[in-house]
């Protein structure tokens, strides 16, 4: 049996593109060939399996009173074990926690993000017993979210809490025995949203998770 690495995010893993002109298909959602999970696969080889469990809007663990079933710690049980035997979760979350409507500082989403992997760890679906976990800061949300319409469901303060959340979440890692990787300067953002990945965001996301995970597990 291969390797199972389990992609649990937002619509940075589930491959959300806001500019069509930047995707191969001209569509929403980046194709096989772009997003970082499936260029992870063909990086890490036969050996593994990269398993995509991304959705847009996902928070850590805080509920979305305008969108359903968007809190990862509701999920993260069911996840483990379908994909059972698991030998790497990797976490990539915090950009929608940001939201305004939330209520949450930085602070909070990394409070959020540690009850997340404790909850994570203590699922029975890990190979041998040993919860393996890599936490990845997303890169800063911009200024320029606010030029857009996306800004403004979003909601005051996002681009502020992202920049502090690194700070927040590295020592989370440190006391959870997690791997961790602040994905700010190494992949970016698109200059339309500033809040999702562009095509080039994605293979250097990949470039970086591909020399990182193997020695890992």
């Amino acid at each position: 049996m291969r390797k199972h690495i389990v992609c649990f995010g937002d619509s940075n893993t589930h491959g959300y593109c806001a500019d069509p002109a930047d995707c191969a298909d001209g569509g929403d959602r980046f194709n096989e060939d772009e997003r970082w999970t499936c260029l992870l696969q063909k990086k890490l080889g036969e050996e593994f399996l990269v398993l995509e469990e991304g959705l847009s809007g996902r928070t850590t663990v805080f509920p979305d009173p305008l969108h359903e079933s968007m809190a990862g710690l509701d999920v993260i049980y069911s996840t483990l074990m379908s994909h059972e035997p698991v030998d790497l979760l990797i976490i990539m979350l915090g950009t929608n926690d940001t939201k305004e409507r939330l209520g949450a500082n930085a602070a909070c989403i990394a409070i959020g993000m540690e009850r997340l992997v404790m909850k994570a760890k203590s699922v029975p679906a890990w190979r041998n017993g040993t919860p393996r976990i890599l936490i990845v800061c997303p890169p800063h949300i911009g200024e320029g979210l606010y030029l857009r319409p996306e800004g403004v469901p979003m909601g005051k303060g996002c681009p502020e809490k992202s920049r502090e959340l690194a700070a927040y979440l590295a020592p989370v890692a440190e006391r959870q025995g997690c791997a961790f990787l602040d994905a700010e300067g190494l992949a970016e953002f698109n200059k339309i949203d500033c809040m999702h990945l562009s095509r080039k965001g994605h293979a250097q996301l990949a470039e970086k998770l591909a020399a990182l995970v193997p020695a890992l597990l």
